[in-house]
């Protein structure tokens, strides 16, 4: 959440620079943005509510020149998103933009506020930036300053700081939140992602907790938590990163849906061996031929893909899965098996309530794994072993085409433990191998199918609200639908477990009220079939996603109900197939309700506060 960009250069030109740098972390948060710069010893700020096209009108108007500059994209915590609370937040000394919360904010606004400081905003950040302009007045160096404002505030953060007094130089600070510096022809940049760094350098270099970096244009310090100088060690940046572009779809989100048969299928030869029909994962640095619990561990469509692949790797690997929002997880405290290993999933590596709980269980001596979709993420560095998804860049706020690829990557991984723990046999796993090599051809199959979901999705329009039922694995892909629904038109729609309608939510039943109802005819078909009639005696709207075996078995109950058919499944494709009309219904109904797609309100793509 929140964007950070800053340039240091030898020209007094950066301000274009730090907006393009925002424009490609924008993802990170819309609420308001703004730009600060240091020209004729002077800081100079610009900032606007809204997203950056606002940000865009204002510096038409505006030379705001400097060699030095940081800017930023907010999602809204401590304050409305308003011109007042956006950053940079600036004194007569410092500019700061700040990723993170900061914990102890209202006690040091109190001890601020008593020395005689008035607060222009309702911000946590902005105590920062008065903090180190006090410590600069009592006649600390900026460095010092700096530090010594670390070691007042509480919480996680990433900053970058400019100082009036200081115009070649750019500060950089991490605690929790994620930062990167990258440096190319007499130019040093920060940014909070390598996605944002790409387009100007080859290289970056992450800072980690407690480091604080002094940046120049043409060299950089990294001093870490004990105040000592260190070298941190550069990075590749994977040049995927730098082709995220729309293209001719209207929308990142319409592209990311359609790209998800290619990723999928590079995510899968990362995994499969083609020829032998075997998986074909990296070396694990601990023993997994006796594992009695595996435990999964993420947040929000991650989480619903640890509930998805709960059944592969109990019934392939036979091995007790427990499943846990991170969120919730490290605060019960729950005992954990010595001979455990744990999966934490998550698409930017950088989830902060994942990555507390990944902290959590190395402290309890848990075999780690992360799988991430970024790599050097702190999840992949934290992690014993990281598996990458390889699903590229997505933009779009509403994960799409990353949840389809942790699928894929969770798949391999029960399969292999399977085979592993002797639970699998040889044919066993040729047969799940070729059953996940077809996925890329029968999404394409839906996703040919299009036109006829828009159809249906014009003739239940308008949806207030909506019910989503599943049975098996189709539960948390219900889950999943549902939370598209919810995430990009403002829906209100549950995702239920098919027979626990009966149980509570089939009093919301009414009519006309629509019902979206995953039922593969391989498995509890019957028993969803069941469920479905009760919709149907209430009047309910029913949509039913199903192969053309489940549909013949409806008979007359058809021309009661919506349907739409897709290919025969099984335990291996199913989720995936059910997956990707849920994907489309979301982003069709949103289209007609004229729902900004790829910036939801209230969202942001990756969530680095707890």
């Amino acid at each position: 959440m929140c964007g950070i960009f800053g340039v240091i250069a030898n020209n007094d030109n950066v301000k274009d620079q730090i907006f393009d740098g925002l424009r490609r972390l924008e993802y990170r948060g819309y609420d308001s943005s703004g730009i600060a710069t240091i020209n004729n010893d002077q800081i100079n700020c610009i900032k606007s509510q809204g997203n950056l096209d606002q940000l865009q009108k204002k510096l038409i108007n505006e030379d705001l020149l400097g060699n030095v500059g940081i800017g930023h994209t907010r999602w809204a915590t401590h304050g409305v998103p308003n011109e007042a609370n956006a950053h940079p937040h600036i004194t007569d000394e410092v500019a700061v933009v700040h990723n993170g919360i900061i914990e102890n904010f209202s006690l040091l606004k109190n001890q601020i506020s008593e020395t005689g400081i008035n607060f222009k905003s309702e911000t946590d950040t902005e105590a920062i930036a008065h903090l180190i302009t006090l410590y600069l007045k009592s006649g600390m160096g900026s460095y010092e300053a700096i530090r010594a404002t670390t070691e007042d505030i509480k919480g996680s953060y990433a900053l970058a700081i400019i100082v009036r007094s200081e115009p070649n130089k750019l500060y950089a600070v991490r605690k929790g939140s994620p930062l990167a510096i990258g440096s190319s022809d007499s130019k040093n940049y920060i940014g909070s992602d390598g996605y944002s760094l790409g387009n100007y350098c080859n290289e970056v270099t992450y800072l980690k907790d407690g480091d604080i970096a002094i940046i120049k244009n043409d060299a950089f310090e990294i001093f870490d938590h004990q105040n000592e100088f260190i070298n941190r060690k550069s990075q590749i940046i994977d040049k995927t990163v730098t082709l995220a572009e729309k293209g001719a779809f209207k929308h990142f989100m319409s592209k990311e849906i359609h790209e998800q048969p290619s990723v999928i299928q590079d995510s899968i030869s990362h995994y499969i061996n083609n020829e032998d029909l075997t998986v074909n994962l990296p070396k694990f640095p601990f023993n997994i031929t006796n594992l009695k619990n595996i435990t999964l561990v993420a947040c929000g469509s991650s989480y619903y893909s640890g509930l998805v692949a709960r059944e592969w790797f109990e019934k392939l690997a036979r091995v007790k899965v427990d499943v846990e929002i991170a969120s919730e997880f490290r605060y019960r405290e729950a005992p954990m098996d010595s001979s455990g290993l744990t999966v934490f999933i998550s698409q930017s590596g950088e989830t902060a309530d994942t990555l507390a709980a990944l902290k959590h269980c190395k402290k309890l001596n848990q075999k780690t794994i992360s799988i991430v979709n970024v790599p050097n993420s702190s999840m992949c560095r934290n992690s014993d072993s990281s598996l990458k998804i390889f699903a590229g860049p997505e933009i779009g706020v509403a994960s799409t085409k990353a949840f389809t690829c942790q699928l894929v990557v969770l798949a391999s991984l029960a399969i292999h433990i399977g085979r592993i723990n002797g639970n699998l046999s040889d044919d066993d796993e040729n047969n799940y191998v070729k059953s996940l090599l077809d996925v890329p051809r029968l999404i394409s199959n839906v996703l040919d199918q299009e036109e006829d979901l828009i159809k249906i999705v014009k003739e239940l329009n308008p949806i207030k609200n909506a019910l989503y039922l599943g049975r098996g694995q189709m539960y948390p892909v219900a889950l999943e639908g549902a939370l598209k629904l919810k995430e990009i038109s403002y829906i209100h729609a549950e995702g239920y477990p098919a027979g626990e309608m009966k149980h509570g939510p089939i009093a919301l039943l009414e009519k006309g009220l629509p019902v979206i109802i995953g039922a593969p005819s391989f498995n509890l078909f019957d028993k969803t079939a069941s469920n479905l009639y009760e919709v149907i005696a209430r009047d309910g709207n029913v949509l039913l996603i199903t192969d053309q075996e489940g549909l013949n078995h409806l008979g007359d109950t058809t021309k009661k109900i919506k349907s739409f058919i897709v290919d025969e499944a099984n335990i291996i494709t199913a989720p995936f197939i059910y997956t990707i009309p849920y994907q489309l219904f979301a982003y069709h109904t949103a289209l007609l309700k004229g729902t900004d797609v790829d910036q939801p309100r209230n969202l942001a793509k990756s969530v680095t506060v707890e």
